[in-house]
């Protein structure tokens, strides 16, 4: 006896006109010729108009259009208040049910993605910058030597509170984090050129501009000795205080170092930020129990960094300017 698939045109009507006249499942397939399971399952797939099995939903299409109206207007609560709003709004349902009708509507649970907080002035230089920018080629960003400071925790698990969005909302503005500039009392500093990472430094104490020319001096010479030989470079850092002070300025001038002009609060569009982002990523599965077991596992997982992934950051330099260039400075998904 064959499958559905395998019923005859002639079979199929006849299962149909001996289903119309109350044959039952089993004298139809006897007479037929096929299994009683082919025969049931040809019945419900040209069954129409059939009730749904299970248990009636206790929600109304007008309950689930509020329920998204309250997700949308605040969308890094939990589903606890989430819930509660609803109910007071008057729909009768659980927690597990508000919960499963969020999901239904295609929202999930996820850490918001964090950029910049960008005012109208700042988004104006940075278009300008980028425009200024936008004929470099890849070569041209490869002889720049991007640094940064990064703050790591012990602990990687506090990663701040979820939002609920659906796919293709990431870059939502609703479903964003703003970031500010964190403090000065940043823990590392480092550089990476296109060719490989520089050394590390651990900081102690707070970045003044005393501090940060010390690094400069004591790593950052090194480093571009290490990463250009005795070829020209030039140096990028963001606009902390530090890095701006007329001080940090003149010891530049001194030591014949050219910056790379920078536009303000842009982490997006610096590739050590991708980085420093990588390292933290492959230390996820570490725990450290102390400072020291801190540094030792990200001087290690900083020493994994290949030149193939530093020269990939580098080459989308113009990627990040062409973003920046279409956002009209706004902040990227870089």
């Amino acid at each position: 006896m064959g499958k559905t698939a395998d019923l005859t045109t002639v079979q199929k009507m006849t299962i149909d006109t001996l289903k119309k006249e109350g044959k039952t499942q089993k004298v139809i397939a006897k007479e037929v010729g096929c299994s009683q399971s082919s025969v049931s399952k040809h019945i419900n797939r040209e069954a129409k108009g059939r009730k749904r099995c299970g248990r009636k939903e206790c929600t109304s299409k007008r309950d689930k259009r509020a329920l998204e109206r309250i997700v949308k207007q605040n969308r890094f609560k939990n589903v606890g208040e989430i819930h509660k709003e609803w109910t007071v709004a008057g729909v009768s349902a659980s927690r597990s049910t508000t919960h499963r009708r969020m999901q239904d509507m295609g929202f999930s649970c996820r850490i918001p993605r964090v950029k910049p907080l960008l005012n109208k002035r700042q988004r104006q230089k940075r278009l300008a910058w980028a425009q200024d920018k936008k004929d470099w080629t890849a070569a041209e960003w490869s002889k720049v030597m991007f640094s940064d400071e990064s703050k790591f925790c012990i602990s990687f698990g506090n990663q701040g509170p979820r939002v609920w969005r659906k796919t293709g909302e990431a870059q939502n503005p609703r479903c964003l984090k703003s970031s500010v500039k964190f403090p000065q009392s940043v823990m590392v500093w480092g550089a990476m050129s296109s060719a490989a990472v520089g050394p590390l430094c651990f900081l102690r104490s707070r970045v003044n501009a005393a501090v940060y020319q010390e690094v400069l001096e004591h790593l950052m010479l090194p480093a571009a000795d290490q990463l250009y030989g005795g070829d020209d470079f030039i140096f990028q850092h963001d606009l902390a205080p530090a890095h701006s002070a007329k001080s940090t300025s003149t010891w530049f001038k001194d030591h014949g170092i050219p910056l790379l002009d920078w536009p303000a609060n842009s982490p997006d569009l610096n590739p050590i930020e991708n980085l420093w982002g990588i390292v933290k990523r492959k230390m996820r599965d570490a725990r450290p129990n102390n400072a020291e077991e801190l540094k030792a596992t990200i001087k290690a997982t900083w020493a994994l960094i290949t030149p193939e992934e530093c020269n990939r950051l580098v080459d989308s330099m113009p990627r990040r300017i062409a973003a920046a260039i279409q956002a009209k400075g706004a902040a990227t998904k870089y």
